[in-house]
């Protein structure tokens, strides 16, 4: 791939980045952690992996309009388009589809080349250790999802069962498993690295909140008998 060629593609992925929690930061972190995987393998088709890496989210404003729609499925199509118009082979442009449409954390389609298991892992890998916290509680804000939801019996709700959704909610059925779902060795041993940090935040984010609504407890509940 030439720098022109990088730079045009870059270009369309900027003019298509408006998500914070999935900014052009994201795109560029997911690239490195890409070639930092790719260091360790041997066979890869990188041109293929870079657009990839580039191109993976442009789906995401359909998406955050409508959550029924799916970002790589809208976004592996458009970068198919975009990459034809530019003069890339069918294969490929294909290729790059194919990487994008299986990257996502939530659906059942598992990549099968080593650059979309490459991709998938990088972007994973941005949802681990702190960043992975940062970007979480980044989006619940923009969904105007809460920090937590608390039970009738104070204790807080971190699985299902409630009318919507939360920060501990999330890191139950996502973030806490994450690690357990690379397909490469590169980026397994990132992610331990890393995994510590999330469980450290979550365990004291927790405990701080227990603990305040206790102390407050038992002050405020007698108060109210009187």
């Amino acid at each position: 791939m030439t720098k022109q060629e990088y730079c045009t593609i870059e270009r369309y992925m900027l003019d298509q980045m408006k998500d914070s929690a999935h900014d052009r930061h994201h795109v560029y972190r997911v690239l490195h952690a890409a070639l930092d995987i790719a260091s360790h393998i041997d066979e890869k088709d990188r041109d293929v992996l870079v657009a990839a890496c580039l191109l993976h989210d442009i789906g995401r404003e359909e998406q955050f309009a409508n959550q029924a729609r799916c970002h790589a499925q809208i976004g592996s199509e458009r970068a198919y388009s975009f990459l034809l118009a530019q003069g890339w082979t069918e294969q490929k442009a294909c290729h790059v589809k194919a990487c994008i449409s299986t990257h996502r954390y939530r659906r059942n389609h598992t990549p099968q080349s080593i650059e979309a298991k490459i991709l998938s892992d990088a972007d994973n890998l941005d949802v681990s250790g702190a960043i992975g916290i940062a970007r979480t509680l980044i989006y619940n804000g923009q969904v105007m999802e809460p920090l937590y939801i608390m039970d009738d019996n104070g204790i807080i709700v971190d699985g299902g069962g409630a009318e919507i959704s939360s920060f501990f909610q999330e890191y139950n059925y996502k973030l806490k498993h994450i690690y357990h779902s690379f397909f490469t060795e590169r980026a397994k041993e990132i992610a331990l690295e890393r995994q510590k940090t999330a469980v450290d935040f979550y365990n004291g984010l927790y405990a701080e909140i227990t603990k305040n609504h206790e102390n407050g407890a038992k002050r405020y509940m007698p108060w109210l008998s009187e």
